[in-house]
């Protein structure tokens, strides 16, 4: 952290009044992609695709300007329907898929918005290139000629593969490459209905050298680094499509809890066929059985497992062969009766003399296995004349069975039992008792006094209440019966053994008419009898607003207005005002909905929470306004144009820029606390920044951090001060990129360290610079020529060079290029003049063979020329190091270079250092040296005749 320290002591603050209609923007966006793309295609019908092999990783990125920052999502159409992606939309910039797959193809979608304007939207189309294994079918077709008597054999071998993009098919015999016409006997051709998915071989009446191995190759021609894939199949004259037989009967028939083993064997195929197992409709095997060899055992089955399952075996010759059987599991459930009385008489009531009907009713598997029995107080019964005992067709009331008792007498009065049952037995019979006695008359239903309408509060439990009188009681069937809605647990209708249907947790929805109704079953089998209960639920006033955040500055006005939306019941009782636990003020409503709170002018003590509470029988709504003199957060630039420069190899600077939001809202911003902290660092390290002159909206703020580490990324935070005290702090991430475009505030390279500050050497020159200290060489071998030091004296401190001993020779280059520099506009809306720059550095040409040094200025879209140098000079300078300085205006990204050209002899060492470039003119600027190959003394001169044609022209004057 001691690199934050002196950072703290290191940065500026600039404020840049800036139009706030050029800060604040709406969004731009466009698409960059990484990851393993093996081709992109930038704009194909105005959209860009992008491919990539299935299994690699998918990466896109939306980068965006605008400010505020805006929100980024991706979305995605044209896949598959398992493939939901827009119901899971990714709200970052960029979206990472590892492992593609070919379903996740499709269109991907950025959005970006900010509030300002529409939304920025791009889309790249992502293609998944995949080659599956090819499969190969055999079919074979043996058809009678016409007019002669012999059979001909033909066999016809299909290839199929997945891909994308279409796949192209080659077949072989051994190593033989089959193709249409090379053999009589063979045609190649691809259906009409594939639309070349598929590769025929057809082999006409075959011949003894047709029985051999066929492969079928399958290309995408190496498309994303696809390798080809093949298969081999061998023909011979055992070759047969698959034969099977199940050895279990149809259907099988058992007990729940029984082990059931369904075995499945073949009796023809060749190659062997394999064999699995399905169920139902192709779908997946219960989670307990196990398939081995061919057979499938289910262990302790249940009637959920029940169902058709099919045996298939394939080959790939023929079409696949398929046995199924069905397992029925043994089961009775829902045991049920109903009492018909005389249906020739307009009469509910049982009656003596008259025809009464008992019927019992249960879901029995297998139907066909469906037992009745009928007991008289537990005595068996028989059907007689008067005792007529029938069982309902199954097709009008499947597993139904009827007692019909004609002409009732008092002797037949008693307890009549169903038995249901299955013949073979293993399944707990079902008993069902009934009734019949002077006593068992039709039902009644109604309200109990008091229970209609029933009013209840939101939130509580209650019980609608239906009383039944009658015997036997039936089943109650509970519905809405003020509209077509749901009961409240979803369901269309509930039933109710007691009569009592309980509501835990009643809301608002809920309130309405509920109709309660006998049911048939377990009673009666007459006009149903109904009632209604009304449920009333009230509930606490709905408000607007809830919540509500007003900033305001002292001595400012403010109102508050609470607003009622809807309540139960409607009338409301009062309202309430308070701050904090104080109260404010109080009343009744009238023929309002609202009420209202002002303040004049706000002072210190009118700050804090307001609660307006209003109040009726069921409770209380509550408006809340957080009424506070902070300043609201400010709002990050993220367009900055090259916020990241390097000056030395460790560290690195990042102009920081963000606009205060709605800065007029509350007092004067006097100050910005600047937090900052390497990211995972607990500490954080503060400082003030004092803010002078009042903040514009859309005003941009700058502030350069200096002293950053290479390459730890820092959180920044920053927080708004007022007199009021602190506001809304808003962090981001400051980030190390490598600095191929520094920003151009001040460049200054001595050459101290190994990485030269970027410099590079460049690849079409014919000799390279070289980094030294103290002699370029031992004087011995190259006396007379070169530094003895750096430029500032020192012998340990660092320069470049060129060497000029042997093998050079004269004419050679060398040639040392800076890094990117990027040309920073004074506003963030790019250029309007071209900016100067002020290039100096040091330079050393001492010997008898200097040749020249060249300095070129190189911007983007252009080259380098060696007719154009912003700066020159050719031979012996003295020993001693000089400074040059140019003004350069570049209109676009720029390059500085470094050409240093060998002289007639080896005593020709040209040094250069402390290479510099700022912002602005050049101060006093000498002139540009002319290209000479004259000795020093003649420039001394030159010098003379000029200071003399001074002399003169001032006399003239």
């Amino acid at each position: 952290m001691d690199g934050i320290i002196s950072l703290l002591g290191l940065v500026s603050l600039c404020l840049e009044g800036v139009d706030p209609q050029g800060v604040y923007a709406p969004p731009s966006v466009r698409i960059v992609h990484s990851g393993h793309a093996c081709n992109v295609e930038e704009e194909r019908y105005s959209e860009r695709v992008y491919t990539i092999r299935e299994g690699e990783t998918l990466e896109l990125t939306c980068l965006v300007t605008g400010h505020p920052r805006p929100q980024i999502r991706w979305t995605k159409t044209a896949g598959s329907a398992s493939d939901r992606f827009q119901d899971s939309s990714v709200f970052n910039e960029t979206l990472h898929i590892a492992q593609i797959q070919r379903h996740q193809g499709g269109r991907y979608y950025c959005k970006a918005e900010n509030g300002l304007g529409s939304p920025a939207i791009k889309s790249i189309r992502v293609d998944v290139y995949y080659l599956d294994p090819p499969i190969v079918t055999v079919h074979q077709s043996i058809g009678e000629a016409k007019e002669q008597f012999y059979y001909e054999r033909t066999v016809f071998l299909r290839c199929v593969a997945n891909s994308n993009p279409p796949v192209r098919y080659s077949w072989h015999r051994g190593r033989e490459v089959l193709s249409q016409g090379s053999d009589k006997g063979v045609e190649i051709y691809e259906p009409f209905f594939t639309q070349g998915e598929t590769k025929i071989l057809k082999l006409k009446n075959l011949r003894p050298k047709d029985y051999a191995n066929y492969s079928c190759v399958a290309s995408v021609r190496n498309v994303c680094g696809i390798p080809d894939t093949s298969v081999i199949f061998t023909l011979t004259n055992k070759t047969a499509s698959p034969a099977i037989k199940l050895l279990v009967e149809d259907p099988i028939v058992v007990n729940p809890g029984q082990t059931v083993a369904l075995v499945c064997i073949t009796t023809a195929g060749e190659p062997p066929p394999t064999l699995t197992w399905t169920s139902g409709g192709g779908a997946a095997l219960p989670q307990k059985s196990q398939v081995k060899d061919g057979t499938l055992t289910l262990r302790d089955i249940s009637s959920d497992e029940a169902g058709l399952y099919s045996c298939v075996a394939s080959n790939n010759v023929g079409n696949p062969a398929k046995k199924s059987t069905t397992i029925i599991v043994r089961a009775l459930k829902k045991g049920r009766f109903w009492i018909t009385p005389d249906p020739y008489h307009n009469d509910d009531n049982i009656q003596i003399g008259r025809e009464v009907k008992i019927s019992c009713q249960v879901e029995a598997t297998p139907p066909e296995e469906l037992v009745f029995g009928w007991l008289k107080n537990g005595r068996t019964l028989r059907s007689s004349e008067r005792m007529v005992i029938t069982q309902t067709d199954p097709d009008v009331s499947p597993g139904t069975t009827n007692l019909d008792i004609i002409d009732l007498k008092f002797t037949d009065f008693g307890t009549y039992t169903c038995v249901a049952s299955l013949k073979h037995g293993g399944i707990p019979e079902i008993s069902i008792d009934v009734n019949i006695s002077s006593t068992t008359v039709p039902p009644s239903l109604a309200v109990p006094r008091g229970r209609s309408p029933l009013v209840a509060r939101e939130g509580d439990t209650v019980d609608l209440e239906c009383v039944v009188t009658g015997k036997p009681k039936p089943i109650l069937l509970w519905t809405r019966a003020d509209r077509e809605a749901p009961m409240p647990d979803g369901s269309a209708q509930m039933e109710s053994y007691d009569g009592v249907l309980r509501v835990a947790n009643v809301s608002r929805e809920m309130s309405g008419q509920y109709r309660c109704q006998t049911s048939q079953y377990n009673g009666f089998n007459v006009k149903p009898r109904e009632a209604v209960v009304e449920l009333i639920v009230q509930y606490p006033p709905t408000v607007e607003p809830t919540y509500m955040e007003i900033r305001q500055g002292l001595g400012r006005a403010v109102s508050m207005s609470c607003r009622v939306l809807r309540a139960h019941p409607s009338r409301v009782l009062r309202y309430e005002w308070r701050l904090g636990s104080k109260p404010l003020q109080s009343g009744h409503f009238d023929t309002r909905d609202e009420t209202e709170y002002s303040i004049r002018a706000l002072a210190q003590e009118n700050y804090g929470e307001y609660v307006c509470e209003i109040v009726n029988e069921a409770g209380a709504g509550r408006c809340v306004f957080n009424v506070t003199a902070k300043a609201y957060a400010p709002e990050f630039y993220y367009d900055t144009y090259s916020p990241i420069w390097q000056n030395r190899p460790r560290v690195y600077g990042f102009k920081l820029q963000w606009t205060q939001m709605n800065p007029d809202a509350v007092d004067r911003i006097v100050a910005y606390r600047l937090g900052i902290r390497q990211t995972g660092q607990q500490r954080w390290w503060e400082q003030e920044i004092p803010v002078e002159a009042p903040i514009r909206k859309g005003e941009l703020l700058t502030y350069n951090l200096t002293e950053l580490i290479r390459p730890e990324a820092y959180e920044v935070r920053l927080t708004p001060i007022t007199h009021f005290g602190e506001g809304d702090s808003t962090v981001r991430i400051v980030t190390y990129s490598a600095p191929i475009n520094p920003h151009l505030r001040e460049f200054h390279c001595s050459f101290e360290e190994e990485p030269i500050c970027l410099f590079t050497q460049d690849k079409n020159d014919d000799f390279d610079w070289t980094r030294h200290s103290a002699a370029t060489r031992d004087t011995k071998y190259t006396p007379n020529t070169g530094p003895s030091g750096d430029r500032t004296g020192s012998k340990q401190g660092f320069y470049m060079y060129i060497e000029t001993s042997r093998p050079r020779k004269m004419g050679d280059r060398a040639r040392l290029v800076s890094p990117i520099f990027n040309v920073a506009p004074k506003s963030p809306y790019g250029l309007s003049n071209p900016p100067a720059y002020c290039f100096s550095f040091y330079y050393h040409m001492y010997g008898k063979h200097i040749g020249t040094l060249n300095a070129f200025l190189k911007q983007k879209g252009q080259s380098a020329s060696a007719d154009s140098p912003v700066w020159t000079l050719t031979g012996n300078q003295g020993d001693r190091w000089r400074q040059a300085k140019v003004s350069i205006h570049p209109t676009a990204s720029f390059q500085v270079a470094f050409e240093g050209v060998r002289g007639p002899g080896i005593e020709g060492d040209i040094a250069i250092d402390d290479v510099i470039l700022e912002e602005g003119e050049c101060p006093n600027t000498p002139p540009t040296p002319e290209e000479s190959k004259a000795p020093a003394s003649d420039v001394h001169i030159w010098l003379l005749v000029i200071t003399m044609a001074m002399t003169l022209l001032r006399g003239q004057r």
